[in-house]
């Protein structure tokens, strides 16, 4: 799964992060609930049942006899209690009132009985721990949890490659193997274009891998000869598989493996709190005397030594839990060493299950308690990992063992007395680079990305795949249910199948997946919970298209799916890997440590001869005459940079203008460039510029997420068209140009293991956190910020977080050493009257615009006049606010009834739509079109509502959206619904955020008309700031009477 979650973040667009960031900020009302505190997920649906699932509301704790919890299944009537006995070892599990947990075993009149002997009990349950995990906390729990945290800083290796090959090899070949078919497949495989990327990477040649690989064939052979189409003696001694309690009896099996019926099967298992992949399932037939038994079991192949480790048996034993989600029990299953072709059955015994989900209960409960508030003190605190282990050996071969010391000395505070004497050594030799500051920058970043992980987790995650039915998630537009299958499945490359679907009884709803999105599919019954990912690949109103890992065709027609939005991309793995990188002992980590946490003044070199080759000074010069001041200061500044340089990119000042100059400026200087942002839109804006200038560069990513007329630039369609199929071509490709593009997310690309650029560009740098726009940064020698922090801040939705500081970017952090800062101040949007508004609330009289004719620039209404506006009072503020002459108004709701509505905790004001609906309206019968005019509200219940009264009329292709959509963007139109508007001066978080605001301001071009009730919005200090000025200079009218437009009243 890590590949998958890693490509969906990379895969991250404009239109998910503005909706997040948007979101953020709607305010809900808290809801009453027993008991006051959920732990885990707070929006558990309790029930009862297979699926159970029950909180609990106390414990009573016998010490060394038993450990008794009151349980209930329903938030809404807990007259109906149940008991839940645990014995035996049970009563070690770290349960609390508030846990929710899921029971197996048998109830008896309310009283469930967990002991060594019967049921199970699993903590946290909706915390889904792949086996893999938890049979490596076997050895060390500690490594267990960071490996969770710190998935990105695993390394692939070529054992791993190698390994990840052979699989694909036995997998497809299947049971019927011969020489030459092993031969042809794995030919196919190390040749093929599947592994080209992880063969760069790990600068290895094919034809070696090729020769490794070879090695297997004959046991590859050998298990077939032994395991399958021939008949044999040959006998295994296993345990039996139902044994009579305590007895340790054996008798003689023969197995053969009648049939693959899946490779890589993907299982989430609720019921157990696990996941995983199957590496195969298979049909077995086990004869045992005159006994035959037919069973579907898993099969885990290890391309490594034969170990028959507890670590590689457990995850057997784990796997035959996960099986339970889809058939019977298999009470067991295989381990196969492709080294030596032998199998070693592994039953999954009570007494090993039992203590491998106490197991997983314990790493669920790390994973839940990772923070910790404690007494009379206000600020969370993180929590201690499991204790170190006292085995240098172990450690010193940890992939996880920098993070490990890190977090001791970091968080934990652990002193040399506190750690293992072996473990001392290797603890200094990690961190002895580090300086104090340096681990207290660690300790909060870990901190704040563990809040805002919590925070989302708690709104959103892959949990409400299976806890909410489709409908519900469909109301949201993460989901799309009711689909069924239509269509021939088309494998489109090894490994990708093209679905397409439709649904069962109407149209497509609208939602909010796109092209591009990765989703989840699932059966509506959940049966086959997670049994695909991928990526949209077409949406329309009757069908959609689906780009799986798996083909799907083999199931019922009659099959009923849903697609859910696949939640799990925003995780904090990227953000964390990029802090562990910061404090490694390197060259880069080193100098980035100097310039952001200790603030090291940035140096340059004195003179532009010395960087500028005297062959490019002709087409430097001819780029820089199509600039302004401003914009040629920052291409000056950037080039005698040797660390860093800041350019503040104003409101319609040319930010795209200026760094596409600069990409061209340092292409004709020879410096290579990494170019990038937080969206693919802002990378593709730039792009689609260059391109014009006939400027060379190789755009990374998924094509799908890629503006279409940057496709052809991206590396899957060149390697498409180049039919590229070795490591030398794939090389060739790489150093060929001197511009790479890619997002933030997109920096584990395997060019960035081998290559390193002159400068990293980084565009919206304002709006991205510390950690994730550290990632390109480790790349360059040199980088260049450029963005806005008077504009929208980096995402933050938890408070605590924000409060830390978590909202305060890169950016922001090092605008502080100004000698490194360049402001375009130029800006070619807004006309004078507009300009002015955020000239005087931000940037102090700074904004200029561009030419005389940007400055008197107005709406052009031809139809205005035909309108026949009358000159009576009850007009009197329509004809202002259509004046072209008339840039700015603020309608001024406070003598008409137009109240804020809140329900469900979202706030909408439909007099205010109503309104907006008029305005749009009149200025399109005025002569404007549609994609003039933009609606803007910081409320997404209030665009809803403008969008249904516009939907089915010839208001339809006007844009409703909020702010956060509308940054960097303008049109010559702007319409502003505030919405608040109430008596008891309940004010929410969203509208104080003067950044917010400004952006709201700068949007429109020719007009920019407000709706709002001054005396609410006076609550907030950025809108009161603004009303002050619009008041002073005349352009507020007051609707003093019910509108009859609107309403059907006269006056």
């Amino acid at each position: 799964m890590a590949a998958g979650e890693e490509e969906a973040l990379e895969g991250l667009d404009g239109a998910t992060l503005e909706e997040l960031m948007e979101s953020s900020f709607v305010e809900e009302p808290a809801a009453e609930r027993f008991p006051k505190k959920m732990i885990g997920f707070p929006d558990t649906v309790l029930q009862r049942g297979l699926n159970n699932r029950y909180c609990v509301v106390h414990v009573q704790d016998d010490e060394e006899r038993e450990k008794r919890l009151t349980i209930i299944s329903s938030l809404l009537d807990d007259s109906e209690r149940e008991l839940c006995i645990l014995q035996d070892d049970w009563i070690s599990v770290p349960v609390q009132p508030g846990d929710i947990i899921h029971l197996e075993g048998e109830c008896n009149s309310g009283i469930w009985i967990i002991n060594a002997d019967s049921g199970y009990l699993i903590l946290y349950p909706d915390v889904l721990l792949s086996g893999t995990t938890v049979s490596k906390s076997i050895q060390c729990m500690r490594r267990a949890i960071l490996s969770e945290k710190f998935r990105k800083c695993e390394r692939t290796s070529r054992a791993m490659l190698v390994g990840t090959i052979l699989h694909e090899i036995f997998q497809k070949a299947g049971i019927n193997l011969t020489q030459e078919k092993v031969k042809e497949i794995a030919f196919s495989a190390v040749h093929g274009p599947k592994y080209l990327k992880e063969l760069y990477q790990l600068n290895l040649e094919q034809k070696d891998i090729m020769h490794e690989i070879e090695e297997y064939f004959p046991s590859f052979i050998k298990w077939s000869e032994v395991y399958t189409y021939k008949h044999t003696q040959i006998c295994i001694h296993v345990f039996n598989s139902l044994p009579p309690p305590n007895t340790n009896s054996k008798s003689c099996y023969s197995v053969k493996v009648t049939e693959i019926l899946d490779v890589e099967e993907n299982i989430w298992c609720p019921r157990f709190g696990l996941k995983g992949k199957i590496d195969v399932t298979a049909g077995v037939t086990i004869h045992e005397r005159s006994k035959t038994q037919t069973r579907i079991m898993p099969l885990e192949l290890k391309s490594g030594k034969e170990s028959n480790s507890v670590e590689h048996r457990s995850q057997v034993i784990l796997y035959s839990l996960l099986c339970q989600e889809r058939r019977a029990d298999p009470e067991g299953g295989f381990l196969l060493y492709l080294k030596t072709g032998n199998m070693i059955p592994v039953v999954g015994s009570r007494m090993d299950r039992r203590e491998l989900i106490k197991l997983r209960n314990q790493l669920a409960f790390y994973l839940i308690h990772n923070t910790y508030k404690s007494i009379g003190k206000k600020q969370t605190q993180l929590a201690p990992l499991p204790p170190l282990i006292n085995d240098s050996q172990a450690c010193s071969y940890c992939s996880q063992k920098q993070n490990c010391i890190l977090y001791s000395r970091a968080v934990e505070h652990q002193k040399d007395v506190l750690i293992p004497p072996d473990v001392v050594a290797a603890t200094e030799k990690e961190i002895c680079h580090l300086k104090p500051s340096h681990l207290e920058y660690f300790h909060l970043w870990y901190l704040m990305l563990t809040l805002e992980s919590q925070y989302k987790d708690g709104k959103k995650g892959r949990k409400n795949i299976w806890m909410l039915p489709a409908a519900e998630r469909e109301k949201h537009g993460d989901c799309i249910g009711n689909m069924i299958r239509i269509e021939n499945v088309v494998e489109v490359s090894d490994g990708q199948y093209l679905h397409w679907f439709q649904r069962r009884d109407d149209c497509v709803p609208i939602t909010t997946l796109m092209v591009g999105d990765r989703i989840v599919l699932s059966d509506e019954d959940n049966n086959l919970l997670g049994i695909s990912t991928g990526y949209i690949q077409e949406v329309n109103r009757t069908k959609l298209s689906c780009l799986l890992d798996r083909n799907l065709s083999h199931l019922s027609g009659d099959t009923v799916y849903r697609l859910d939005h696949e939640e799990g991309a925003l995780g904090i793995e990227a953000p964390l890997a990029n802090l562990s990188k910061l404090m490694e002992n390197s060259p880069v980590s080193e100098k980035l440590r100097s310039l952001i946490i200790d603030f090291c003044k940035p140096q340059f070199v004195q003179y532009l001869s010395s960087v500028l080759p005297p062959e490019a000074k002709d087409t430097v010069a001819n780029i820089l005459k199509g600039l302004n001041k401003p914009q040629k200061q920052a291409m000056k500044q950037v080039l005698l940079s040797k660390d860093y340089t800041l350019i503040v990119g104003m409101p319609g000042t040319g930010k795209t203008t200026t760094i596409c100059a600069l990409v061209r400026i340092l292409s004709a200087c020879g410096f290579s460039v990494l170019l990038t942002s937080f969206t693919h839109t802002a990378v593709d804006n730039i792009l689609l510029k260059l391109a014009k200038f006939k400027v060379g560069f190789l755009r990374l990513g998924r094509a799908q997420k890629v503006h279409p007329d940057i496709k052809r630039f991206t590396e899957e369609e060149i390697c498409r068209s180049k039919c590229i199929k070795t490591v030398a071509q794939l090389e060739e490709l790489y150093q060929s140009q001197q511009v790479i593009a890619t997002t933030c997310m997109g920096i584990n690309h395997p060019i960035f293991t081998r290559k390193r650029f002159d400068f990293c560009i980084v565009d919206e740098a304002s709006q991205i956190s510390q950690p994730i726009c550290l990632g390109p940064l480790f790349y360059s020698l040199r980088f260049v910020l450029v963005g806005d922090h008077q504009q929208l801040p980096p995402l933050v939705q938890n408070p605590e977080a924000r409060e830390l500081g978590m909202s305060e970017s890169l950016f922001k952090r090092l605008e502080q050493n100004k000698n490194a800062v360049v402001h375009l101040t130029v800006q070619y949007r807004m006309n004078s009257k507009i300009m002015s508004l955020s000239n005087k609330l931000v940037y102090d009289g700074k904004l200029e615009c561009g030419s005389e004719k940007v400055s008197k620039a107005i709406i052009d209404l031809p139809n205005l006049k035909k309108l026949k506006l009358e000159e009576s009072s009850s007009e009197t503020w329509l004809k202002e606010t259509l004046d072209p002459n008339n840039p700015v108004c603020f309608l001024n709701t406070e003598k008409v009834e137009a109240p804020e509505r809140t329900e469900k905790g979202c706030i909408s004001n439909m007099t205010e739509a109503k309104l907006v609906f008029f305005l749009t309206s009149m200025f399109l019968k005025a002569g404007c079109k549609p994609s003039d005019i933009g609606v803007i509200s910081p409320y997404r219940h209030q665009l809803k509502i403008i969008t249904d009264l516009m939907a089915g009329s010839y208001l339809a292709d006007i844009e409703v959206n909020t702010v956060d959509r509308y940054q960097g963007r303008d049109k010559s139109i702007i319409i502003v619904s505030f919405v608040r508007n109430n008596v008891d001066g309940n004010v929410g978080e969203l509208l104080k955020d003067w950044r917010r605001l400004n952006v709201a301001i700068t949007r429109a071009k020719h007009k920019l008309v407000m709706l709002g009730c001054v005396p609410s919005l006076c609550l907030y200090p950025p809108l009161k700031k603004l009303l002050h000025h619009l008041k002073n200079e005349a352009m507020i009218s007051f609707l003093f009477i019910y509108i009859y437009c609107l309403f059907g009243q006269t006056a």
